[in-house]
């Protein structure tokens, strides 16, 4: 957990770790992003996007990444599911902690409500939200054979998108190894802007419940 928290708190370079650890620590950081409440601070865009970058340069294999990724990314949320169907409502009634936290989980079944099972596909794609999908599916007891379909599909879309965008780029920009740095924030960014607009909508309708209606 020590090594994983430096790993969020941008200690290792993204392109340096996956060098280092190869597959083994790819798979364990998708997994736990994924499959674990634990992992929501978790860089996955930004590493897959990285992951696909090494292999653009000859670092890794990019088929063995998205068979790889793609049977974590769906493994983890299978299991995220698992916790939410068992633990069931008491998980919302949880205390914050360093690792936790309550309002994260509140904020995905808002998402969940609004977007029905579509929700474990779109989730993949918005940072700590994706975590908290599957757990809010379980807590439900969506169907498990429908929750695989989505979690199949948006797992593949996920790996796939991203990976394959960093290796294009590794393969078609010159020099792109010495600029990842930059490619990561604007992932990040990207990352960021759909937890913005959700966060800015939900403000505006506060806003709007929150003004007395006039009488003519």
């Amino acid at each position: 957990m020590e090594f994983l928290l430096e790993v969020a708190s941008g200690r290792y370079a993204l392109d340096d770790l996956i060098r280092w650890g190869g597959y083994a620590v790819l798979v364990a950081i998708v997994f736990t992003e994924t499959g674990l409440l634990v992992g929501f601070f978790l860089p996955g865009d930004s590493l897959l996007i990285t992951a696909g970058l090494v292999a653009g340069t000859g670092g890794l294999n990019i088929w063995w990444i998205n068979a790889l990724l793609m049977a974590a990314a769906i493994a983890g949320d299978s299991v995220g599911y698992a916790i939410g169907f068992k633990a069931g409502p008491r998980i919302f009634t949880r205390e914050d902690s360093l690792l936790f936290h309550r309002r994260h989980l509140m904020r995905t079944r808002e998402f969940y409500e609004r977007y029905g099972g579509k929700t474990i596909v779109l989730a993949r794609f918005i940072p700590i939200i994706r975590t908290f999908a599957p757990v809010v599916a379980g807590v439900g007891q969506m169907a498990y054979r429908r929750f695989l379909f989505f979690n199949v599909f948006g797992g593949i879309g996920w790996v796939a998108s991203l990976t394959w965008a960093g290796y294009l780029l590794g393969k078609t920009v010159p020099n792109i190894d010495r600029h990842v740095h930059l490619v990561v924030a604007v992932v990040i960014v990207l990352s960021v802007l759909p937890i913005v607009g959700e966060i800015l909508k939900a403000r505006r309708k506060k806003r709007i419940k929150e003004v007395p209606w006039r009488s003519g």
